[in-house]
């Protein structure tokens, strides 16, 4: 309670002991009994009452979060060109009153959703560019300017929530459906369309001095008939790529089949390779052998006598052979390279 009404209160007090202090003296009066200086008590108390009143009259609390509006009989426009800041004000006794309009943010809400109150209004019904019924639910967060409370008031008074800011919303949110796309408003559009909603709207909150602190974009809903083909598009989509990544999994299955395959083929002829090379490496390696043996036998003709020796078995110890043929086998004869 501030003093203001604590003011008003002593005043009612005072009135009511008046009256009853008049009625006291009337009734005591009528039984012959008067009080002793009772028209002085009267007037005393009346006078009281009226101070009080008078004082509760002129005095006006305003609180942190309202500004006032003073309407003046006194003041050529009628109204004080001023508003009342927070705090204990005073104005002119019964010629002056004051209207207080709050300062702290207000919400409009337009939903349809669960969790609404009945304060809310319904949401806005709006077409789209390609003639799609759309269902918007939104909210406008908004606050009256402290300093422009009184072209407020003289635009509005205290219908500004249900004048201004409903009508404006909901022409405006139709207006910006009407740009875009059914599905562009519900996908990649839709932060672009909240902004136009907002920028516009805040342009024309602001020439009727209220601020937008933000326009909330709650939800986008479609007709049933347009969120039927949106859901069996869905499906048609889903089936597509279902069906695109068995075409992709049995794809990769080939590829690595003919890779494994391919691995294969390179090993074997890789594996071919290195016999080849093996082969002609001992090959050169015979020829080189059978080259330096020739060179040799061709230097020392009795190496090949002596090799033959040499590969007898160790327990011979007589041989016998015509006296016409040095050896019991005919050796090979090696001619020497020319």
């Amino acid at each position: 309670m501030n003093v203001a009404e604590v003011m008003r209160a002593l005043a009612t007090v005072a009135w009511l002991s008046a009256l009853a202090l008049i009625a006291l003296v009337v009734a005591r009066a009528g039984r012959g009994r008067p009080l002793r200086s009772a028209g002085a008590l009267v007037l005393g108390t009346i006078a009281l009452a009226v101070l009080l009143t008078v004082v509760s009259a002129g005095l006006v609390f305003i609180q942190p979060e309202e500004r006032g509006v003073v309407i003046s009989a006194i003041e050529p426009k009628g109204y004080r060109e001023q508003a009342l800041q927070p705090g204990l004000r005073w104005v002119v006794p019964f010629f002056e009153t004051v209207v207080t309009y709050p300062i702290s943010r207000q919400i409009y809400t337009m939903t349809i959703a669960e969790g609404g109150t009945p304060a809310d209004d319904l949401e806005v019904t709006a077409r789209t560019s390609d003639g799609q019924e759309v269902f918007i639910d939104g909210s406008v967060i908004f606050a009256v300017d402290p300093d422009r409370v009184i072209d407020v008031h003289i635009a509005w008074k205290n219908r500004y929530a249900t004048e201004l800011v409903r009508p404006q919303a909901r022409g405006i949110i139709r207006d910006a459906a009407s740009q875009y796309g059914v599905e562009e408003i519900v996908t990649d559009e839709r932060d672009a369309f909240k902004e136009r909603i907002q920028t516009e709207l805040a342009r024309k909150l602001e020439e009727e001095g209220l601020i937008l602190v933000d326009f909330v974009l709650r939800n986008i809903t479609f007709s049933p008939e347009y969120a039927a083909s949106v859901e069996q598009k869905q499906i048609a989509e889903q089936q597509a790529q279902q069906a695109a990544f068995v075409v992709e999994q049995r794809r990769q299955e080939a590829e690595q089949a003919r890779q494994t395959a391919q691995g294969q083929a390179d090993a074997a002829v890789i594996a071919a390779q290195g016999r080849a090379e093996a082969r002609l490496i001992e090959a050169e390696a015979e020829a080189r052998a059978l080259e330096l043996i020739a060179a040799a036998l061709a230097n020392n003709p009795g190496l090949i006598t002596y090799t033959y020796v040499q590969k007898l078995g160790p327990g011979i110890q007589v041989m016998l052979v015509p006296n016409d043929n040095p050896f019991l086998l005919p050796l090979p004869t090696v001619t020497p390279p020319e």
